[in-house]
């Protein structure tokens, strides 16, 4: 294991890679004091949670608090639902499923924290010059740590970045992502939570330090 990874599991031992596992469905979306309670359908994903355990939910991480044959259940807090789209989910939607990255695991994608930094809007979604492109409208605050064949994830996704703009990106779609995870479904208009590389971050506040 690189000493990067050992570094990036010992700060956050709750990382993700941005590879799906599965797609849930949203089974109880109940407001309650402080927040709102989620159960999502998981199926036989639900034998490897445990209460307590970290599951990114469309990429946003949250902590199972009760687990049955093919449920799982999380306390959704206000601050969550103020900066992600899953204010907004309904029973009957979809949404993407990521278990916590174990020590042995795979890196398959990018290090994906599960911590949101904007809600984006499609802007269009639909084929172009043989591929499927997706372009995603984004607060303008988040275009400096967005670049061209540099990582993002999109509702929990991992893509690169294909074109970077002032105020938003795009990202193509293989079949196999399109069809293994929510975003074969996206349309303009659909909202979507967006997590920047954790590495950009790190830089933009290094250079945000310096110039000071």
């Amino acid at each position: 294991m690189s000493c990067i990874r050992i570094a990036a599991l010992r700060y956050n031992r709750r990382v993700f890679t941005g590879i799906v596992l599965a797609k849930g469905r949203v089974a109880l979306s109940a407001a309650q004091a402080g927040g709102k309670r989620l159960e999502i359908e998981v199926g036989e994903l639900a034998r490897e949670v445990k209460k307590g355990d970290s599951v990114a939910i469309s990429g946003v991480c949250l902590t199972a608090v009760e687990i049955s044959a093919t449920r799982v259940a999380f306390d959704v807090v206000a601050e969550t639902l103020s900066r992600t789209t899953l204010r907004d989910v309904r029973p009957g939607d979809e949404v993407n499923l990521e278990l916590a990255l174990r020590a042995n695991d795979r890196m398959g994608g990018h290090f994906v924290q599960g911590h949101v930094d904007g809600v984006g809007t499609i802007r269009t979604a639909g084929p172009r010059g043989g591929d499927f492109v997706v372009s995603v409208r984004t607060d303008p605050a988040l275009a400096p740590q967005l670049v061209e064949k540099g990582s993002v994830a999109v509702d929990g996704v991992s893509l690169t970045i294909v074109e970077a703009g002032r105020d938003g990106f795009a990202v193509a779609l293989i079949p196999h992502t399109r069809e293994a995870t929510t975003l074969g479904r996206l349309r303009p208009g659909s909202r979507v939570n967006v997590e920047v590389d954790i590495l950009a971050k790190y830089v933009a506040r290094l250079l945000e330090q310096v110039s000071r």
